[in-house]
């Protein structure tokens, strides 16, 4: 991919607003497991990021719509380091959630898809970086005091 592309700049595919039957629990699950924080909260939803990343996700109230993902299959959270996966798997066990499948997609890229309390489908894997993936920040150092 090469050019200038005339597509609106963004942050990517940033939330996804789920219908849960209790936006509290639903919310400690994500917590849980990938340790999102709440940043805006109101009697019938819950808005939660991943700390460092701009994904959101919504806990919006309902009754008739949970669970349900319509014409969308699952959705994923991507590991930063391969080995992770299983304790990812234990996270969500301990968490209340479900696991459906697990294995690898190739050698090297580990998956497992589980379900959350309220039956969403996830995808917990790791990708071996691709050409459009944007840098991997350089750690921080810890920093020093000048005297």
């Amino acid at each position: 991919m090469t050019g200038r592309s005339s597509a609106i700049r963004t942050y990517g595919l940033t939330h996804v607003a789920l219908a849960v039957r209790d936006p509290a629990p639903a919310f400690d699950f994500y917590h849980r497991v990938f340790g999102m924080v709440a940043v805006y909260r109101q009697d019938d939803f819950i808005q939660a990021q991943t700390p460092g990343t701009r994904d959101v996700l919504v806990f919006e109230r309902a009754t008739e719509s949970v669970g349900r993902s319509g014409g969308i299959a699952h959705f994923g959270f991507r590991l930063t380091d391969p080995l992770d996966i299983d304790a990812a798997v234990t996270a969500v066990r301990a968490a209340g959630g479900t696991v459906v499948e697990q294995g690898d997609f190739v050698p090297g890229e580990p998956y497992a898809f589980v379900r959350d309390p309220d039956g969403y489908l996830v995808e917990i894997w790791f990708e071996i970086p691709t050409p459009v993936d944007p840098p991997t920040p350089a750690p921080r150092s810890p920093s020093r005091r000048r005297a």
